[in-house]
């Protein structure tokens, strides 16, 4: 009997041992790859001269065109050049890249950047666009999209996504990231990396990212390009660093520094944010690479009185890669000569850099394929893909008496102002390797959709800046002669992006001017903004008929946008960023903290201002539909919850009204009372549902120490007991109240 026990127990044992096992089984594949690549990266390391690692940690731009420079064949041969940026195309990476492994001594392949923002020739909507869509697996399959042009066109990797939290629409870069909230902006940086990367970015339709610019770079001082930031580290844990902690764990291979100056030690040598909190904290072992002469420009911070300090600063600090500038090649010789780099720190840059290019597969498959060049890229599949994205991430701002949509069988359609027909802009910022004449305009989107005993009618109107106003009285005549006008309007592609910061938010140029004299027809019409920052549009907002947020849209922005507008699309989108009513009120964002003294219009010594309302325009997570919604019986799990517990909230959402819509339902939290004060809503979750009408649905999140906690006085994260609020609607400011507690009192 006691043998039979002992059997059973064995048996049990290795029963319950067995999943174990098996999960053991399938780790093992991938140490045993991991554990051959360091064995080769040391191995190569070994053999390296100094001036190959030097190479190693250097890439340089090649030609906006596509075209290396003429020195990177030599350079690549010796071993002095290991990436470049803006090369592209499989004839010039391949023939490059035949240079690397037939003629270089230690047949090292050459790693290819560029900068695939928002696709490659195929182009969605700008990040912030896409982020407006609050769908996760649409941004993800925009990122896979690009991914395969890229790679198919012999690029590995895209300096994307830009993570950078933004809450001054002054800053033009805030159209390349995902808006205010670290939340959205978590979630959509995971979007991003895995649409970028996949589960393996060494397959062929895929390429590494680049989680940028690490750190604070939203935060610059007066929304001012390459300015100053001055943040705490509350504010770094809290609202800069999680849309990165989230790209770090979904894998994301690389990180760029940033420009900007941080609390006086700038980011490109930054050791606090570059080794203790990315590499120690997060164990991130990938590499980083400078933004564009971001080591030089430490020299005019006045951080390095010249390029041999600018060069130790930022190596040691834990930079491995210097783009364009070349001071890392000049002096680290002198500098290791000098004691002032160790052999170990250029090392360890240089098996960051090799690890990469193993994990994308480039010494065993370094070239790129010319047949997946001819049939990936801009594939009528991608371009459809485009067009739906698109449609969902357009923002239905104000609708009146049922405006839109619009009737396909319309007589007449008058298309009128400055980015109606312009194939260029339509494309935005940052635009990849996108062409022109691909673009489909909103005229040419409109002249698509409708009947074709439909009369349409175009006339620009003015220029999108400028202070001409000839072209008023056609656009006055085509606008009389409609049955509706379509009146296109807001900012120039180039306004926003890099360099493209703005002291005024209004519509530049004489585009209000233009409205106005269209609204005195009499005549119903529908604005149509095309821009890559909240505008201050107060007049247009309180005056026009209906009112849609269409970003720059991309490669198919005309047909996305007539879908939404002849009702074939039901508009869904939200904002991910504040809409001010004035420039004096920026920085705006939904999660600011309360004060002593909160807005109270009967009180002069509140926090306000005498000229404009406190309030936005429109608010974080706005948009509406052509249908109605309704949210209805709140329920929280329990009343109290342990201070490691969870809770589970859901909500009651009805289509009231007569179309398939989706709705984008969003769960806000207060921490009434803490330590250190809390914002007044936080946004800890959201899903975009759709109802058909009638439709009604139960929607359920949850809760716990991740969504609850925060960091204290210590900078320790951690939840506090004490009563919570929780919020669930439409948008940041409306929708249903309940409360909780934490703890037991």
């Amino acid at each position: 009997m006691k043998l039979a026990r002992l059997l059973c127990l064995l048996l049990s044992l290795a029963l319950l041992a067995a999943p174990r096992m098996v999960v053991a089984q399938r780790a093992q594949p991938a140490r045993n790859a991991q554990a051959d690549i360091e064995r080769r990266i040391n191995a190569l390391v070994a053999r390296m001269t100094l001036a190959e690692k030097l190479g190693q940690l250097q890439i340089l731009d090649g030609e906006a065109n596509g075209n290396f420079r003429p020195e990177h064949r030599d350079m690549v041969r010796k071993g002095l050049l290991g990436s470049t940026l803006n090369v592209r195309g499989v004839a010039r990476t391949n023939e490059l890249q035949h240079i690397a492994m037939d003629e270089s001594r230690l047949k090292i392949p050459v790693l290819f950047g560029f900068d695939v923002i928002h696709g490659y020739r195929t182009i969605f909507p700008v990040p912030l666009g896409e982020t407006s869509s609050w769908d996760a697996a649409a941004v993800e399959r925009a990122a896979s999209i690009a991914a395969d042009e890229a790679r198919a066109a012999g690029v590995h990797w895209t300096f994307a996504p830009m993570l950078d939290i933004a809450r001054d629409a002054r800053w033009g870069r805030i159209v390349e990231g995902a808006g205010e909230d670290p939340y959205l902006g978590s979630v959509m940086a995971r979007a991003r990396v895995r649409g970028f990367q996949g589960t393996d970015y060494s397959a062929p339709d895929r390429v590494v990212a680049c989680a940028k610019h690490w750190v604070a770079y939203g935060a610059v001082e007066a929304g001012r390009d390459y300015n100053t930031t001055n943040v705490s580290e509350r504010a770094l844990r809290e609202i800069y660093f999680p849309p990165f902690k989230a790209a770090t764990d979904a894998g994301v291979g690389t990180y760029m520094s940033a420009f900007n100056d941080l609390d006086g030690v700038p980011a490109s040598a930054n050791p606090f944010t570059l080794t203790r909190v990315l590499r120690g904290e997060w164990k991130f072992d990938g590499f980083v690479v400078s933004d564009y002469t971001s080591v030089e420009e430490l020299i005019k911070h006045g951080l390095a009185a010249d390029g041999a300090d600018a060069a130790q600063a930022a190596l040691n600090a834990g930079v491995d890669m210097e783009m364009v500038s070349r001071n890392y090649n000049q002096h680290g010789a002198q500098l290791l000569k000098e004691g002032k780099l160790s052999p170990a720190v250029i090392d360890e840059a240089v098996r960051r850099i090799l690890r990469i290019k193993f994990r994308l597969g480039l010494f065993e498959h370094p070239y790129a394929d010319e047949a997946r060049e001819r049939s990936e890229i801009l594939s009528p599949q991608h371009r459809a893909a485009a067009r739906e994205i698109a449609a969902r991430s357009l923002v239905l701002l104000k609708n009146e008496r049922g405006a839109l949509p619009l009737s396909a069988s319309a007589r007449s359609i008058a298309v009128i102002g400055p980015l109606a027909d312009s194939q260029e802009d339509v494309l935005g910022s940052w635009n990849g390797d996108g062409h022109i004449e691909d673009a489909v305009t909103l005229l040419a989107g409109i002249k698509a959709k409708v009947s074709p005993k439909t009369k349409v009618t175009y006339a620009k109107g003015c220029d999108v800046s400028g202070d001409s106003t000839a072209g008023f009285d056609e656009a006055v005549r085509a606008a009389r002669a409609a049955d509706f006008i379509i009146l296109a309007v807001g900012e120039a592609a180039a306004m926003s992006g890099e360099a493209s910061s703005r002291a005024q938010l209004d519509l530049p140029g004489r585009q209000l001017d233009l409205i106005k004299a269209i609204h005195a027809t009499g005549k119903p019409y529908v604005v149509v903004l095309m821009n890559g920052r909240p505008l201050t549009i107060n007049w247009v907002a309180e005056n026009s008929p209906a009112l849609l947020e269409t970003w720059f849209a991309g490669t198919e922005a005309g047909n996305a946008i007539a879908d939404v507008l002849f009702g074939d699309v039901n508009p869904g989108g939200k904002l991910p960023i504040t809409f001010p009513r004035a420039v004096g009120q920026e920085p705006l964002y939904y999660n600011h903290k309360n004060t002593g003294r909160p807005p109270d219009p009967n009180n002069k010594y509140s926090s306000k201002y005498l000229d404009v309302p406190f309030t936005p325009l429109y608010p974080f997570g706005y948009g509406l539909s052509y249908t109605q919604f309704q949210f209805s019986n709140l329920q929280l799990s329990a009343p109290r919850i342990p201070v490691s517990g969870h809770l589970n909230v859901s909500v009651e959402v009805a289509n009231t009204g007569r179309r398939a819509g989706d709705e984008v339902v969003q769960l806000y939290i207060h921490d009434v009372a803490a330590s250190v004060t809390r914002p007044v809503r936080e946004l800890k979750g959201f899903q975009r549902i759709t109802l058909q009408p009638g439709e009604r649905r139960r929607v359920s999140f949850t809760l716990g120490p991740a969504e609850l906690g925060f960091y204290n006085r210590e900078l320790r994260f951690a939840v506090e007991p004490g009563a919570f609020q929780v919020f669930v609607g439409p948008n940041s400011v409306e929708g249903l109240e309940g409360s909780f507690e934490v703890g037991a009192r």
